[in-house]
């Protein structure tokens, strides 16, 4: 039996709060006061022209490919190393996802990798913050500007951390967040698309509202709203807004909490690693992560299995990520064998999360050590 999850939802705030309010004022769809108050942070933070909240992170996405007018023929830089959802956007627009190696110590792109994958047919380069750690944003901005490619930042795991004191999210024409159950804060399912470059903020208005200026409309811009280009209803609603608002409200608790417990797994495992001949998570200097995952890379893909039994028996749920997408059904049509990510394949066969959230207790926390530290690996 399961007694410390992976991931458990932990109400911070005022979400109930807020919830009463929402449903007390009668406007439940999304656009009323709350959406725009977790806008208003967002962009604070991030230092955007515009946050537009959306339904989720992948909705988000698929407005970024949108928004490049991605379409057959064309060509997407990414890491292999991440959620389907950042490849999916970009293959629902007939687009070719082209997938490169990660470093061995940060789990992100290796940005060497991403130059030698540009051809003529590159339309963007996508980054993805693996676990809040930024990409080697010097590099990969050089290679963008040189090349005439905009950038997006799948940062679903990155808001609140930071590259040279800059916040992740800020690089990018376009990045992309995450507000699901599993991230720092949450509204269950939920995300936002921000937008760097304010040419892209009028259309993103109407993709996200179905392909209508209805957003033009109620500024009084036009005299009544109309279809006039592609688009979904990405529009999350405001019962969703009322409790991110209230996560994002109560961030600096939050973050400080999930700090804690990070800075406590890394320390008290520290010398296990070495015993076992395992890998803690890699922060290089300038990145400022946001603790928002800790995991452990065993020396082989049977340790991660036995690791995670192990845990399982002790009612710890600790799991695996990712399935590298270059060796998914979709990636193998696209041409990839085993043989050309040679880091992704290895890593995504060694790595285990460990559970960590704001609302995991202290003596959680101690079991999960405890656990990890009672297990040896069997030669």
């Amino acid at each position: 039996m399961i007694r410390i999850p992976f991931n458990r939802p932990t109400v911070v705030g005022r979400e109930l709060e807020y919830l009463h309010d929402v449903i007390g004022r009668g406007h439940w769809s999304g656009d009323g006061a709350f959406t725009r108050k977790c806008s208003a942070i967002l962009e604070s933070l991030l230092g955007a022209p515009s946050v537009l909240l959306t339904t989720s992170c992948t909705h988000a996405l698929e407005m970024a490919a949108l928004l490049l007018n991605l379409e057959p023929g064309d060509e997407v830089v990414m890491p292999s190393f991440t959620f389907v959802s950042t490849a999916n956007a970009v293959a629902l627009r007939g687009a070719r996802p082209v997938f490169v190696d990660i470093r061995p110590d940060t789990l992100n792109m290796d940005s060497g990798a991403v130059e030698a994958a540009i051809t003529p047919r590159t339309r963007a380069i996508w980054v993805v913050h693996y676990a809040g750690v930024a990409c080697d944003m010097d590099e990969i901005v050089e290679i963008a500007g040189r090349c005439g490619l905009p950038i997006v930042e799948d940062n679903a795991h990155g808001l609140f951390g930071h590259y040279r004191g800059r916040p992740l999210g800020s690089f990018g024409a376009m990045a992309t967040l995450s507000f699901h159950e599993t991230k720092n804060v949450s509204c269950g399912e939920g995300g936002a698309l921000v937008i760097n470059d304010s040419a892209l903020i009028e259309r993103a208005e109407i993709l996200r509202e179905k392909g209508t200026d209805r957003s033009r409309f109620f500024r009084g811009q036009v005299d009544k709203y109309t279809w006039v280009d592609v688009g979904s209803s990405y529009l999350p609603s405001e019962i969703n807004a009322a409790v991110l608002y209230a996560q994002l409200e109560a961030r600096e608790r939050v973050q400080a909490r999930r700090m804690a417990i990070w800075q406590r797994y890394a320390a008290a495992l520290s010398e296990w690693a070495l015993q076992v001949g395992a890998q803690l998570p890699s922060v290089p200097d300038g990145c400022d992560h946001p603790a928002h995952l800790f995991y452990v890379l065993l020396p082989t893909m049977s340790d991660r299995d036995a690791m995670i039994a192990h845990l399982q028996q002790r009612g710890i749920l600790a799991v695996f990520h990712y399935v590298p997408l270059h060796l998914a059904p979709i990636g193998r049509q696209h041409g990839y064998v085993e043989a050309d990510l040679p880091i992704t394949q290895d890593v995504s066969g060694r790595l285990v999360r460990l559970p960590l959230f704001a609302g995991l207790s202290d003596s959680e926390a101690t079991e999960v050590i405890d656990g990890v530290l009672a297990w040896r690996p069997v030669r």
